[in-house]
């Protein structure tokens, strides 16, 4: 798991259950934010808008996306440098089509296709094109998952209101019963409470990560596109080299420096 991830939620459920039971009531006092119907109206209701707002295919496939937030796995980009420079040494030497052995082997599926279509003899225009057009439709995928997110951080907060208004009117109801308004109050309250909690503590967090993520991953494969090229113009390897270096920050190239 992502570290920064899980310091998140433990760092925040610590606290926030600190401050839940820091009354005079105590520990014994989390119980006050209990309440079953309040936690349906705001995640039942945020679901639901969701799978209104969105097709239904769209919202199932936003479960493979949710793995990114938690995974701590990414792609070191000096690895790739050094794949790439190792494609552009052997490419100088033997030539393009011995590159096709090596591509096969590949786990990468992206950096896999690009060496195909390199060894294909594909036209460079073109395979800018298809690689590019591949990033496009990449970036859409992840957007759509970053939107679910975003909306479910939309309309929790929303649906948190809604509940307190059904609590309110329930309890206006019953004025008659003067016992009964401070705690109809509470049970009315929770419910823009859970959607505050919902909306700040995971789904804007999530989507935000998700940002994040998918930013680390396009920025991977544009490097991939540039060092393909780079290896189907037969260009000097340390070109390629200092060619991808410029893509990252100043400490990431001391670091594939001194490895």
């Amino acid at each position: 798991m992502d570290l920064a991830t899980l310091v998140g939620i433990v760092v925040g459920s610590v606290l926030l259950l600190w401050g839940m039971s820091s009354g005079a009531q105590g520990v014994a006092g989390l119980k006050l934010f209990a309440d079953f119907p309040s936690v349906l109206i705001v995640i039942g209701g945020s679901f639901a808008a969701v799978l209104i707002n969105f097709p239904l295919s769209q919202v199932l496939s936003t479960s493979k996306v949710v793995r990114n937030v938690f995974s701590a796995k990414s792609q070191d980009p000096n690895n790739i440098i050094g794949t790439m420079v190792s494609f552009a040494e052997k490419a100088r030497r033997e030539g393009l089509l011995t590159l096709e052995d090596e591509a096969s082997e590949l786990e990468d599926e992206f950096l896999k296709k690009g060496i195909q279509l390199v060894v294909d003899g594909t036209d460079p225009d073109l395979v800018r094109d298809i690689l590019e057009i591949e990033l496009a439709f990449l970036e859409d995928r992840h957007k759509l998952g970053k939107q679910v997110f975003e909306s479910l951080g939309a309309f929790a907060p929303a649906f948190g209101m809604i509940g307190t208004l059904i609590g309110l009117i329930q309890m206006l109801a019953n004025l008659d019963d003067p016992s009964s308004i401070g705690s109809g109050m509470a049970i009315a309250l929770l419910t823009t409470f859970y959607g505050a909690l919902m909306a700040n503590f995971l789904f804007l967090p999530m989507a935000g990560k998700l940002a994040v993520r998918s930013g680390e991953e396009m920025l991977i494969r544009q490097v991939i596109v540039e060092g393909v090229l780079a290896i189907q113009n037969g260009e000097n390897p340390r070109i390629v080299q200092e060619k991808l270096k410029s893509f990252f920050a100043p400490k990431l190239r001391l670091v594939e420096e001194e490895s």
